[in-house]
């Protein structure tokens, strides 16, 4: 906006400048050249009257020389009477011209090398014309041109340069609200709650800082609210979460109750990081950095373990692959884990009993991909599925599921795909990336993916 400005202005004055300064020097040059033939005229009436009354040229060169002009006029007297023509001075017009003049008996000026001449009649006591020639050096005619045109080129420059500094302040006022209002709107985005714009500069400009000052206040306001509710929400979970724990102390011993009470544990451990997070208002994870991660492969072993046992109840089959040996991913392992759980409980939460499902991790070079696949009646709508809040509108979904695996990949650069699976039912691609300086879904080498065999042989029983 600044530069624009002053381009504008720019623009303006010097149109402004050169609409008046060019037809104000062509009127100056002229003023110089009627000043000139002016003088010339004025030294032409001075031997005019000694013409009326002789034309003898001793007296004649007297006059010439009294009007200090003998170097530059010339008298042309014609011959008659008895009289010779007499030349005075040194003739520099065309004896064309010179007669012209005498036959029209008007005044003339005509070029010639070096400047121009005026000649101009005077009538003798004799009845015939004379003409008197009056040199006027191009010199004479451009006096002081050149100098009230470079006057006005510098009063033109001093003009542009002063609308341009008055536009540059006056864009300067503009924009520099302008510029602190984007500052702190890029702060507030990038989680700088405390960011605040100055109410100054021009009254729109001010208007938006008002307001955008009122809106950061607003959303720090929401955002404590939320943290809050999040904090007080959890906490009324470590009621049932106490009967729970000591309900699965009396289950004795045995797989399941070893498993009741390993979940019970985890549910504490995840509810206690909601109020400490909450309350510190600070991301639950931090970004990955250097040697940070997980095994997703121990991972995925981990959380099959875990839900082999529900499937073993339901009657369903289950498979893994490519989680014998370690992949290292740039996610935290109690992310993952959270994510698996989500598409796994979506599993049995809704595909009737008995629905085989199966788990495979592909190992790529710049990627590693993780697919969760079932054998259900599948997704109708995967993009309206994908929506964050948007449950099937049964008993128990809240639609966030899917959204916790779609922020697990975005935060590597991967993304989340839902299509068919192999199986007949509804496959989940996770998209994970190990190379940052690659973009998700391009530029990769796709890892191989393995294909599975019968059914009836990849599957086993927990």
């Amino acid at each position: 906006m600044r530069w624009a400005l002053v381009k504008v202005s720019l623009a303006v004055t010097t149109m402004v400048v050169l609409a008046f300064a060019v037809p104000l020097g062509l009127v100056i040059r002229e003023m110089a050249r009627d000043r000139a033939f002016s003088n010339a005229e004025r030294e032409a009436a001075a031997v005019a009257p000694a013409l009326s009354i002789t034309t003898d040229r001793d007296q004649l060169e007297r006059v010439v020389a009294s009007a200090g002009s003998d170097a530059g006029m010339a008298v042309h007297i014609p011959a008659g009477d008895g009289q010779e023509a007499l030349e005075l001075g040194r003739q520099r017009a065309a004896g064309e011209d010179i007669a012209a003049v005498r036959k029209l008996g008007r005044a003339s000026t005509t070029g010639v090398a070096g400047g121009s001449t005026l000649l101009q009649p005077v009538a003798l006591s004799t009845g015939e014309i004379a003409v008197v020639e009056v040199y006027v050096p191009e010199a004479e005619v451009t006096n002081g041109v050149g100098t009230a045109w470079a006057v006005l080129a510098g009063v033109g420059v001093a003009l542009v340069l002063g609308s341009v500094a008055v536009a540059d302040r006056l864009g300067v006022r503009m924009v520099r609200p302008a510029k602190r209002l984007v500052e702190g709107a890029r702060d507030l985005g990038e989680g700088r709650l405390g960011a605040r714009v100055p109410e100054q500069g021009p009254t729109e400009l001010r208007l938006a800082a008002v307001a955008f000052n009122s809106m950061a206040d607003q959303v720090v306001q929401l955002l404590a609210n939320e943290r809050e509710l999040a904090a007080d929400l959890s906490h009324r979970l470590r009621t049932p979460l106490t009967v729970l724990r000591l309900n699965a102390a009396s289950l004795g011993e045995g797989p399941a109750a070893d498993q009741t009470r390993t979940a019970v544990e985890q549910l504490e451990r995840e509810v206690d990081t909601i109020i400490r997070t909450a309350r510190e208002a600070k991301p639950q994870t931090a970004a990955a950095g250097p040697g940070a991660g997980c095994d997703a492969a121990e991972v995925v072993r981990e959380r099959m373990a875990f839900w082999s046992a529900l499937a073993e109840d339901e009657g369903r089959k289950w498979r893994v692959a490519g989680a014998d040996r370690p992949v290292r991913i740039p996610v935290a392992r109690a992310d993952l884990a959270a994510a698996l759980d989500a598409l796994l409980g979506n599993v049995f939460r809704h595909t009737p009993e008995g629905t085989a499902f199966a788990v495979d991790v592909h190992n790529g070079e710049d990627a590693v991909i993780v697919l969760v696949s079932d054998a259900g009646p599948g997704i109708p709508d995967p993009q309206a599925a994908m929506a964050r809040g948007r449950g099937s509108g049964s008993d128990g979904s809240t639609g966030l599921g899917l959204d916790i695996v779609r922020r697990l990949a975005e935060s590597t650069g991967g993304d989340v795909r839902i299509g068919s699976s192999v199986l007949g039912g509804t496959e989940v691609r996770i998209w994970i990336q190990v190379d940052a300086r690659a973009p998700a879904g391009r530029g990769h080498r796709q890892p191989r993916r393995r294909r599975p065999g019968r059914l009836s042989a990849a599957f086993k029983h927990s």
